[in-house]
């Protein structure tokens, strides 16, 4: 299965690269690479055909789900990599990070369940929104005096259809399907501290929303008689967003590997996707430096 497949080659530094970096304490280059580097492999695994000898057998459209969400994760990493690249657009990948955090975690909560009635539940979510978009539509269709159809109204009901369609769910099924637990929730049954939600879903829907810490951090400037501008277009991505989101996005491959590969296969993955973490982790490790300490201690 991945013997004949080529697996992206990850990042090479010299000792004088690193050593640059330790003396400016910018490690930003090294990161960039390796963030680059989960992104390939990300959609690497998220490309194993279902007919794989080594994959279990699995619904195909549950198998679709995990790879779409891992493909989606692939995808916004690609476009971080566009925005970031010149050292701009670091408000906008702030939003995109939220988006990869939140799909990473379905993908490891639908593992980590591994059962119909969730990835029903994950299909309804969607689902329910375009029924109820359909209803309108139809209710229009209905007031007018001769029931005469737009041509807009027939795509979109098309569309609607084909959506259901694909989902091989019913109308009924989807209608009396149970909520989708929320982020905070899927995190609870992953065993994740309270802390993880606040710091990646709460404090990034500030980027979602535009609240005041948001406009703040990136979008005013404040002078030093208290008066407020509109910032430059000059905020960079930070380096905790490449860290996480690539130890994020590494969680969610190695619960898909755990969960649609056979044991022999999978173990040899995550032993590589553990090795990726733990290079990831290393630099963490010399960026934070003396945060984790006592104040007393420094």
């Amino acid at each position: 299965m991945l013997e004949q497949a080529q697996l992206p080659y990850p990042p090479q530094f010299s000792d004088e690269q690193i050593q640059k970096c330790r003396e400016t304490g910018d490690f930003m280059p090294v990161l960039f690479e390796w963030y680059k580097f989960v992104g390939q492999i990300c959609i690497f695994f998220a490309q194993i055909a279902r007919e794989s000898p080594a994959v279990k057998e699995i619904s195909p459209i549950y198998y679709a789900i995990l790879t779409g969400l891992l493909n989606r994760c692939a995808r916004l990493m690609i476009s971080n990599i566009a925005l970031s690249h010149n050292g701009r657009f670091g408000e906008t990948t702030a939003l995109l990070d939220r988006c990869i955090f939140e799909s990473c975690i379905k993908v490891e909560w639908l593992c980590h369940k591994g059962i119909d009635d969730c990835f029903q539940r994950y299909l309804a979510s969607g689902l329910k929104t375009e029924i109820e978009l359909e209803s309108e539509i139809r209710g229009n269709i209905a007031e007018r005096e001769d029931g005469a159809m737009l041509n807009i109204e027939k795509r979109m009901l098309a569309s609607i259809e084909r959506h259901i369609n694909a989902s091989g769910l019913n109308r009924k099924e989807i209608l009396e399907s149970k909520k989708l637990p929320d982020v905070s929730a899927m995190l609870r049954d992953l065993g994740h501290e309270r802390l993880i939600y606040v710091v990646s879903q709460r404090i990034g829907s500030h980027h979602v929303h535009g609240t005041w810490p948001s406009l703040l951090l990136h979008y005013l400037e404040v002078d030093e008689e208290g008066c407020f501008s509109p910032r430059d277009h000059n905020c960079d991505t930070h380096p905790n967003q490449f860290i996480m989101i690539s130890l994020q996005v590494l969680e969610a491959v190695k619960a898909f590997i755990i969960y649609t590969i056979e044991t022999g296969e999978a173990k040899s993955i995550i032993d590589l996707l553990d090795s990726i973490q733990e290079e990831i982790i290393d630099i963490n490790t010399e960026i934070i430096g003396s945060d984790f300490k006592n104040v007393e201690e420094i």
